[in-house]
C-alpha cells in the first residue's frame, strides 16, 4: 500500500533549488536510507514528506489516517515538563512497568536520567535521547528519523538498529553512520543536484551501484567521445575508413573491487611512522587515572601498563562515561596521571582534536586560517596545497573565501581538522571527527588518513568510520585496563551484552559497595557461592572466561613460532621482514593484554 506519494515537487531557500521536480512513493514496509551533502535537501525532503514543510510547487499525498512519528533535529519541549511526562504521555506507572516494549526503550535510552528531571535541566544529547524514546513508545504507520544515532554510543546503536528492524513501521532516516543505514535499510535514495537519485539496499549496495553507474555513464562519454573524433575524420577526409568498435565488457558489481589494493599501504607507512617516530610513543606504566583529577571522579585506569607505537591505528571503545577522552587527554599530555608515568618519545609532534574544538578567528577567510599553518603539506608521496585539502574536506570554490564567523558547526570541524594535519604531526588524536560531518566527506577524510603516516588513536561512535580507518580496537571495560579486542566492535558488544564491560562511573559506584557492604549483608556474600560474593554461577562464568583465554594465549604462542620461523626464512627479503615484524609485535601486544586480563581472572578465582 502507498503510504506517501511526491509528484512535481519542488522547493528552494532564497536562489538555491534544493529540490527540482522530484516525484516518488513511500510502500509500506519501506526502509529507505536518505544520503547526500549537507545542505543538499535531505531535511528538506523529509520535512516534506513528514508534513512539517510545504512544498513551493508540485503535490504530497498522504494516505488517509496515516500516522507519523518523526524526529527532527531539535525538539520543543517546555522546560518545566518532566520527562516522564514526555515520554510516557500520562501512562499510568503499572501501564508502562508491565509493557516489556516500553521497558526496554526506557533501559536502553534512558537508564541514566532520572524519569523525574525538567526537560530544562537536560544536557543536548539526553534530550535528544528523550525525544527518541518518545517517538519510539508511539505507534506510528511510516517513522521519519533526521540522525537518529547523534549522542548514541556504539551499544545503543546497535540496539537502536535491532528495534528498528523488529518494527512493521515504513522507515525513513537520515544519517551519516554508515554502518546505520546497511543495518536498518533496505533501499537508498540520495538528494544531489535537486534531484533524488534511488537504489536497492542499503549503504554497501549503494556504493557499488552509485560505481557501476558511473562506470557506464563513463563508457558512454567514451562512446560519444568516439562518434565525435570519427565524424570529425570523415568531414576532414571523406568515408571513413573501416575501425572497429571499442567492446565494453559490463562486470558485475563485486568485479569493481576485485582489484583494487587494499586502502593501506601499512608495510611502507609503518616504515615511514618508524622513520619520523622512532620506537616509542607513548608508554604508559603503572598508571592510575581518575577523569576528574586526582582521587577525584570515576576511576579510568588502575595501574595501568600499555605501549602506543609508531605506526598504529587504534579504534578506542568504551560506553560513555567510561574514559574515553580522559585517555586521549592523557596521551596529550593535558591532565596528569595520578601515579605512575607516560613515557613519551622525542620526536613526537602531537595534534588532538578534541570535543571542545579551539576558537578560530571569525574575521579570517577560510583558505587564510588554513595558511598560517603552512601552505603545503606531504600526505604519504604526494604533497598537497592548503586549497587542495581544503577542496577534498568540502571546502570548493567560493567557500574557501568564506568568513569563519559565517561557517556552521560541521564545517568548523572540518576546518580544525584540516589545521591540525596542516601542522605534520606524527600522532594524531581524534575525538569524535565525525560529528556534523556527510558521507562524502567522511570518505575524503577516510582517505586522507589512509595516507597519513604517524600514530593514530581515534575515539568514534562511527562504527563504520571507527573499522575503516583503525586497524585494531582497544576497550576502556570498567576494570582499569586498556583491553585488546580481536574482534573489534563485534566482541566489545559481545562482552557489553554479557556485562563484563562498565562505564567508569558504573564500575567505581560497584567497587564503592562492594568496599561499603558489611560482612554478612546481602551484598557480602552468596549462600550458593563463595566468601568473595561471588555466586557459583559467577564462578562457573570467570572459569569459562580463564580457560578461553588460555586457549588464546596458546594459538597467539603458535602464531609467534610460526612468525619466528618465516623470519628466519625471509632473510634477506627486507620488505618481507618489515611486514613480518609488525605482525609480531601486533601479536605480542595482543599476548600482553590476554595474560593481564588472564592475570586478573586468575586473583579474581584465588581470593574467591
Amino acid at each position: 500500500m502507498n503510504l506517501v506519494n511526491l509528484e512535481s515537487v519542488s522547493h528552494a531557500f532564497g536562489p538555491k533549488p534544493l529540490l527540482s521536480d522530484v516525484s516518488l512513493g513511500i510502500e509500506q514496509g519501506d526502509r529507505i536510507g536518505v544520503v547526500g551533502r549537507n545542505g543538499g535537501g535531505k531535511t528538506t525532503l523529509i520535512s516534506i514528506i513528514g508534513g512539517d514543510l510545504p512544498p513551493d510547487s508540485g503535490r504530497v499525498t498522504h494516505t488517509r489516517g496515516l500516522r507519523v512519528g518523526m524526529l527532527s533535529q531539535r525538539d520543543d519541549f517546555e522546560p518545566a515538563a518532566a520527562v516522564r511526562d514526555l515520554v510516557l504521555d500520562g501512562r499510568a506507572e503499572h501501564e508502562w512497568a508491565g509493557d516489556p516494549a516500553i521497558r526496554e526503550i526506557l533501559s536502553n535510552l534512558l537508564a541514566d536520567i532520572d524519569l523525574s528531571s525538567r526537560a530544562g535541566d537536560l544536557s543536548g544529547g539526553e534530550r535528544r535521547r528523550t525525544a527518541l524514546a518518545r517517538l519510539l513508545i508511539g505507534e506510528h504507520d511510516l517513522i521519519i528519523l533526521d540522525e537518529p544515532t547523534n549522542h548514541l554510543d556504539i551499544e545503543a546503536i546497535a540496539w537502536l538498529a535491532r528495534h528498528l528492524a523488529q518494527r512493521k513501521s515504513a522507515l525513513l532516516v537520515v544519517t551519516h553512520d554508515r554502518w546505520f543505514l546497511d543495518a536498518v535499510s533496505t533501499r537508498t535514495w540520495e538528494v544531489v543536484d535537486g534531484s533524488v537519485e534511488r537504489y536497492e539496499g542499503g549503504y554497501a549496495a549503494y556504493v557499488l551501484a552509485k560505481a557501476e553507474r558511473a562506470r557506464i555513464a563513463q563508457a558512454a562519454e567514451e562512446r560519444r567521445q568516439n562518434l565525435m573524433r570519427k565524424e570529425i575524420a570523415w568531414l576532414r577526409r571523406g568515408p571513413p575508413a573501416r575501425t572497429s568498435k571499442p567492446k565494453f565488457r559490463i562486470n558485475a558489481a563485486e568485479a569493481l573491487i576485485a582489484d583494487v589494493p587494499p586502502p593501506r599501504e601499512t608495510v611502507e607507512l609503518l616504515r615511514f611512522a618508524s622513520a619520523r617516530l622512532g620506537k616509542t610513543v607513548a608508554d604508559l606504566e603503572d598508571v592510575t587515572l581518575h577523569a576528574g583529577g586526582p582521587g577525584s571522579g570515576p576511576l579510568v585506569l588502575d595501574r595501568c601498563t600499555f605501549q602506543f607505537g609508531p605506526g598504529d591505528r587504534i579504534g578506542l571503545i568504551g560506553v560513555n562515561g567510561s574514559g574515553k577522552s580522559s585517555v586521549l587527554r592523557l596521551l596529550s599530555d593535558t591532565v596528569e596521571p595520578d601515579s605512575g608515568r607516560v613515557v613519551r618519545g622525542k620526536t613526537v609532534r602531537l595534534a588532538h582534536l578534541s570535543q571542545e574544538l579551539g576558537e578560530l578567528d571569525p574575521s579570517r577567510r577560510v583558505l587564510e586560517t588554513v595558511e598560517e599553518i603552512r601552505k603545503y603539506v606531504q600526505v604519504g608521496k604526494k604533497e598537497w596545497s592548503a586549497s587542495q585539502l581544503l577542496e577534498r574536506l568540502g571546502f570548493r570554490g567560493e567557500a574557501q573565501w568564506k568568513v569563519v564567523g559565517d561557517l556552521s558547526g560541521g564545517e568548523r570541524r572540518r576546518l580544525q581538522l584540516l589545521r591540525l594535519i596542516m601542522d605534520e604531526p606524527n600522532v594524531l588524536l581524534l575525538d569524535e571527527p565525525t560529528n556534523d560531518l556527510d558521507i562524502e566527506t567522511l570518505t575524503e577524510l577516510e582517505d586522507l588518513l589512509d595516507g597519513w603516516p604517524g600514530t593514530l588513536v581515534v575515539v568514534s561512535h562511527d562504527r563504520y568510520f571507527l573499522e575503516r580507518v583503525a586497524d585494531r580496537c582497544v576497550a576502556l571495560l570498567g576494570d582499569g585496563r586498556l583491553s585488546m579486542l580481536p574482534g573489534g566492535v563485534d566482541e566489545y558488544l559481545e562482552r557489553r551484552a554479557a556485562g563484563t564491560a562498565l562505564s567508569a562511573r558504573a564500575a567505581g559506584t560497584a567497587s564503592a559497595a562492594t568496599a561499603a557492604a558489611p560482612t554478612g549483608s546481602p551484598g557480602a556474600s552468596d549462600s550458593t557461592g563463595s566468601s568473595s560474593g561471588l555466586s557459583a554461577k559467577e564462578l562457573r562464568e570467570l572459569q569459562k572466561e580463564l580457560g578461553r583465554l588460555e586457549r588464546q594465549l596458546d594459538r597467539l604462542s603458535e602464531e609467534e613460532t610460526s612468525l619466528h620461523a618465516e623470519m628466519a626464512r625471509a632473510a634477506t627479503d627486507f620488505e618481507r621482514l618489515a611486514k613480518l615484524d609488525a605482525e609480531l609485535r601486533d601479536i605480542g601486544t595482543r599476548k600482553e593484554a590476554v595474560e593481564a586480563e588472564w592475570m586478573t581472572l586468575a586473583e579474581r578465582l584465588d581470593s574467591a
